[in-house]
């Protein structure tokens, strides 16, 4: 054999073999992982849902709400215990994520999610609303979720929503934030009487 045909034999290879077998088993042992994670995720979800059963109902939209005075359309992007942006609220159908149309009125904030439940914030539930970056594991840019706070039963909520216009965030807070401060002012004076009425009870009767 010449050396040129030597040099090309020896040049010629066999091509690998694929090990069709062992790539198989890659590829459902990931199957089998994904599948395993996303049944612990709804475990964990049940169990959330579970601990928080003793969430009221969420309340309807009464009849009349009144003159819109903001309208919003955007994304709801979760809720969680007030100032704990990492505890997620499930419960009561919460912890769905949706699109969301909301309209704030003197009568409190209506929440429409096409897809999910529907809720109402009654005026004097609203405790304030701010401008922030993160909720229920969703992050955004800073400024890019409007927190709107409000009380359900014994327990504060915070709910974040995004706007389709980031830039109608502050007008909301404002706005929020207004009505929230009205409302507890309302309420403020009837405690003071009521208090003050007790005390002069008591002193009557010390008297006698």
């Amino acid at each position: 054999m010449t050396p040129p045909l030597i040099h090309l034999a020896e040049a010629q290879k066999s091509a690998p073999v694929t090990d069709w077998a062992a790539r198989i088993g890659w590829v459902v042992g990931l199957l089998v992982f994904v599948v395993f994670v996303y049944w612990l995720m709804r475990q964990g979800w049940k169990w959330r849902g579970t601990l928080q059963g003793d969430l009221p109902e969420l309340p309807a939209t009464p009849d009349d709400t009144g003159e819109p005075e903001l309208t919003l359309s955007g994304r709801y992007h979760g809720s969680t215990t007030a100032g704990q942006w990492l505890d997620r609220i499930v419960a009561r159908g919460l912890g769905t994520r949706s699109r969301a149309e909301l309209t704030l009125t003197d009568q409190g904030l209506d929440v429409v999610r096409p897809g999910a439940e529907d809720f109402f914030v009654p005026a004097a539930a609203l405790r304030g609303a701010r401008l922030d970056k993160g909720i229920a594991g969703k992050v955004l840019p800073e400024g890019g979720l409007l927190i709107v706070t409000w009380r359900h039963g014994d327990k504060e909520i915070d709910s974040g929503f995004r706007s389709d216009r980031a830039g109608e965030h502050p007008a909301w807070v404002e706005a929020i934030d207004r009505l929230s401060t009205t409302q507890q002012g309302t309420t403020e004076p009837s405690t003071t009487e009521h208090h003050t009425s007790t005390t002069e009870h008591t002193e009557t009767e010390g008297a006698r």
